[in-house]
């Protein structure tokens, strides 16, 4: 059997930084080259066979890994928070990060994250892009309003975004000049642009082969719509890599950070070490939710009269998750589980 060498990888915008060692902890080669996809083939073909590397979680990780992958051994990606070796170190730079990310994978210390698929992280960054157009389009909605409001204009707040109501406001308004009206309509142009794009990259996921039966066994789940089944799919990926309710409950941002010492335990707010876009799409559900099913509606009025509404919210999203969890691993549609008492003769 050959001997494995292990590669720690660097990785930066224009700079990648790498240590090669054997298994005896022996440097065989280090040094850095540029992050472009011809550099990369260049120094692969000097590379000892067979390695292994790894590589911290970063924006730029994604094509690395991908390009990599075909020709590596092992390929894994390290979870930036717990490289605690890294971060607290005295003395740091990328030769001394490589090094130390060589010895945790050499050492099978490696805190290892979840890698997603490439097919997965394409249609991902669609959905990414699409919260953007979102954001774009609220942004602009507030700039109508603020525009008007600054010019002491009165509108119908409830109206004011409707195509025919937004026309007759620009003609019919005398407190409107010339150039607050061109402002106004370069606004109304840009949402519905935005708008038009948001849609089309909604259908255009919905109508994936690879998403479309989990979708659609997604949305059999009372106020999951497409948007939060799409954001489940492709934020968990493969929904098997957790192993309880509790531990998808964590990942996406429902519950708080435990600080123990001693006989003093101590529990914070929500966690910031969490998928934001899952949390923030399950927590706008759960608002929600209530008002399309009867259990959840009954979840969130126990959980309130404890004295709290967001955490009753909070206890929906959970709730939420739950349901997600058991449609995504049992690949079966939404069923209220029936209970049945048996009253003896």
């Amino acid at each position: 059997m050959e001997p494995m060498y292990y590669i720690g990888l660097d990785v930066h915008k224009r700079k990648i930084s790498y240590c090669v060692k054997d298994s005896g902890g022996k440097v065989y080669s280090e040094g850095s080259l540029s992050a472009t996809r011809l550099d990369l083939d260049v120094w692969m073909k000097t590379l000892p066979q067979p390695w292994s590397a790894a590589m911290e979680a970063t924006m730029f990780t994604g094509w690395i890994y991908d390009h990599l992958q075909p020709h590596a051994a092992a390929l894994k990606v390290a979870h930036p928070l717990m490289l605690r070796a890294i971060a607290a170190a005295k003395k740091k730079n990328d030769r001394i990060d490589a090094g130390k990310i060589c010895d945790c994978l050499r050492c099978d210390f490696l805190p290892e994250c979840y890698m997603a698929s490439t097919a997965i992280r394409e249609r991902r960054r669609t959905l990414r892009y699409r919260n953007l157009l979102v954001r774009q389009m609220v942004q602009m909605k507030i700039k109508i309003s603020a525009l008007l409001m600054e010019a002491g204009v009165s509108y119908n707040k409830q109206r004011l975004h409707k195509a025919g109501y937004f026309r007759e406001l620009l003609a019919t308004n005398p407190d409107i000049d010339e150039g607050l009206c061109s402002l106004l309509r370069l606004c109304r142009e840009t949402v519905v642009r935005l708008g038009k794009t948001e849609s089309a990259l909604v259908r255009s996921l919905e109508r994936d082969s690879l998403l479309v039966e989990r979708v659609e066994r997604l949305m059999t789940i009372p106020a999951v719509g497409p948007i939060t089944a799409l954001t489940w799919a492709l934020e968990v990926g493969d929904v098997q890599r957790f192993s309880s309710i509790k531990k998808a409950i964590s990942y996406c941002g429902l519950c708080g950070a435990e600080k123990s010492s001693g006989n003093t335990v101590q529990r914070t707010p929500l966690s910031k070490q969490r998928n934001k876009h899952l949390q923030t799409t399950l927590i706008e559900v759960a608002k929600m939710a209530p008002r399309n099913s009867p259990e959840l509606a009954m979840l969130y009025d126990k959980e309130k009269q404890k004295g709290n509404a967001n955490r009753a919210t909070l206890a929906v999203a959970r709730k939420l998750v739950a349901y997600l969890m058991a449609v995504d691993r049992g690949q079966r549609n939404f069923q209220i589980a029936e209970t049945s008492s048996n009253i003896a003769a």
